[in-house]
């Protein structure tokens, strides 16, 4: 990434941050019988309740994290009882500003990649499980990346999650792809990924 736009990054404030997620129309036709489910700020606070047992919103500001927001679309019901291995069921954009770059790489590092390959094989929630963190290589990304692929109970069975994390200056960028059974996404979402890289430039760029 050029020192420029590493630089264009300190501009960015947390009203900036709606701006640079994904909107349905952005996404590619397979997702577009998809509906709205979740968007809104996420802050140090609800991070850590939604997060893994034993962080808080101030060890959250500690490693330069200092807002968020997230845009997450839902699949439509399918038919019949049995959903299908391989069905998607959610997918998200997220971005993250930090402090600073270097708070972006720690939080990679030791949140998302450290917690969840500690918690691998544990119950996270009352009945649901953690049952398999595998990493995933990404490529095509201007800077630093890290993927997993998650594999969950769910009450209808396992649940995968794709999912690519990578930076932007002092900026993290964060797809991922919820799928019915134990499969992997990695090729969707790291092109899903490159829009919402590219988008999140544009911002900074002001052409957005």
């Amino acid at each position: 990434m050029s020192e420029a736009l590493n630089r264009a990054t300190r501009t960015i404030r947390e009203v900036d941050l709606p701006r640079m997620v994904l909107d349905l129309g952005e996404l590619p036709p397979e997702f577009h019988g998809f509906h709205a489910s979740r968007d809104g700020v996420l802050d140090n606070a609800t991070m850590a309740e939604q997060g893994f047992s034993g962080n808080s919103a101030e060890g959250f500001a500690a490693l330069g994290r200092i807002a968020g927001f997230v845009q997450e679309f839902a699949a439509p019901v399918p038919r019949g009882e049995v959903i299908p291995v391989g069905y998607d069921v959610a997918v998200a954009s997220v971005v993250h500003l930090f402090e600073d770059a270097e708070g972006v790489s720690r939080w990679m590092e030791e949140v998302f990649l450290g917690q969840f390959e500690a918690n691998s094989g544990q119950e996270i929630h009352a009945g649901q499980h953690l049952l398999m963190v595998e990493r995933l290589p990404f490529h095509g990304f201007a800077d630093e990346t890290a993927g997993l692929r998650i594999l969950q109970s769910g009450p209808q069975g396992p649940v995968s999650s794709t999912v690519v994390d990578f930076r932007v200056g002092r900026l993290l960028g964060v797809v991922y792809l919820a799928s019915f059974g134990n499969c992997e996404r990695r090729a969707l979402v790291e092109h899903l990924g490159h829009a919402l890289e590219r988008k999140i430039v544009r911002v900074v760029l002001g052409d957005l």
